[in-house]
């Protein structure tokens, strides 16, 4: 098994933490919250407040499910239109109480449907790029899992964006992009190869701020290194005037 097989292999993982855990594993007293006050709640995409030491922090994560029940009731971590404006309420409301906010993202891309696209995928996908770009509060973004295209960077337009060890982050997976190139889907380790999606990758390549080592910690010390690296991060943010974290954020996106 060739090393990008095996990274791809353990961001696809079922038995690797969702975002439900590091809300619960990170945050002291986490509520979760739930809605978009439009349409229903989606599963896919989960949300709340929580306590990081003395600080308020709204955490919004993309969730895949445990199991397959779970998975179903989740759609495979893949978010409807509604979970994005979930998503966006609770950043909103974030702003609005002056709370810095946190994303887990693992998903492998926003859900294709027809009802999704009825009513407004990439709307709600666009929507999320221009409002985020301009939060007035701090905003990380940690790519957990599979970060997939626009359905991942609708939580990740981010003052800082990190990524787990195993984790990927690519414009399309490996399958769809050996289909489009090759016409032929089980080139797909071939295409992730040449895609340059692995977190070392992206970190040379200055797509991602910081890569979170996995190897060898143990769920519980995971969670604690991710819950140090936020603290330390937040105080930096929180210490910048509101004028320059934005012009930050800014520019971050439009150097590439």
């Amino acid at each position: 098994m060739t090393r990008i097989t095996q990274i791809i292999k353990e961001a696809r993982d079922q038995g690797r933490l969702t975002a439900l855990d590091y809300a619960h594993g990170i945050f002291e007293n986490f509520i979760e919250l739930h809605g978009d006050r439009n349409f229903r709640d989606d599963g896919a995409v989960i949300g709340g407040i929580g306590w990081l030491g003395d600080q308020a922090v709204t955490v919004v994560g993309i969730q895949k499910g445990k199991n397959l029940q779970d998975n179903l009731s989740r759609n495979f971590g893949q978010p409807h239109p509604e979970g994005y404006r979930k998503a966006l309420r609770l950043m909103k409301q974030a702003e609005k109480f002056g709370r810095p906010v946190v994303t887990f993202i693992n998903t492998a891309g926003a859900y294709p449907g027809v009802g999704a696209e009825e009513r407004g995928q990439g709307e709600a996908i666009a929507r999320n790029l221009m409002e985020m770009s301009d939060l007035k509060v701090p905003i990380i973004a940690i790519i957990i899992g599979e970060g997939g295209s626009g359905g991942a960077l609708a939580l990740a337009v981010a003052d800082k964006v990190w990524m787990l060890e195993n984790s990927i982050y690519a414009v399309l997976s490996p399958e769809g992009f050996a289909s489009i190139l090759w016409k032929d889907g089980s080139r797909a380790m071939e295409a992730a190869e040449l895609m340059k999606i692995t977190s070392h990758e992206l970190l040379n390549m200055d797509i991602v701020d910081k890569v979170i080592p996995e190897h060898g910690f143990s769920n519980g010390e995971l969670l604690a290194q991710v819950k140090k690296e936020i603290q330390a991060e937040l105080k930096k943010l929180q210490a910048l005037p509101i004028e320059e974290l934005l012009e930050q954020r800014y520019q971050r996106f439009r150097k590439y």
